[in-house]
């Protein structure tokens, strides 16, 4: 299965973006998957993730209550909705799947996407 995330872009501090991962087939309908993020200079680092059914959710601290993650099973997509952006938001944004909705590790398997660019203007 192949990852392709879009919708990335650059955006004014402040602004909102909204991202998609798709996934080539249905392989992780069953599957908790989350969101990922690699600043400049930095380490991948988890943002959000859900589980299959969408209900439960766990976010990092630093996103609580500005980003919300979401999931189209029937159209194997999973979507990341950012608000209230701010620079340090910057990075490449991954989607893959999770272990566990509320396990933060970063993924060690070959799903990686290419990501997608998203850039917050001071």
């Amino acid at each position: 299965v192949q990852l392709v995330e879009s919708g990335g872009g650059s955006v004014q501090d402040g602004g909102s973006l909204n991202i998609s991962c798709v996934a080539s087939d249905d392989s992780f309908f069953w599957d908790d998957m989350g969101w990922f993020r690699r600043a400049p200079g930095k380490e991948r680092e988890f943002v959000a993730a859900n589980t299959w059914i969408g209900v439960y959710t766990n976010y990092a601290d630093s996103v609580k209550g500005r980003f919300t993650i979401s999931r189209n099973n029937a159209k194997n997509t999973v979507y990341l909705e950012m608000t209230r952006l701010r620079p340090e938001d910057t990075g490449v944004y991954y989607c893959n799947k999770v272990n566990s909705y509320n396990d933060s590790d970063v993924p060690d398997n070959d799903y990686w996407g290419p990501g997608t660019q998203v850039t917050v203007v001071p």
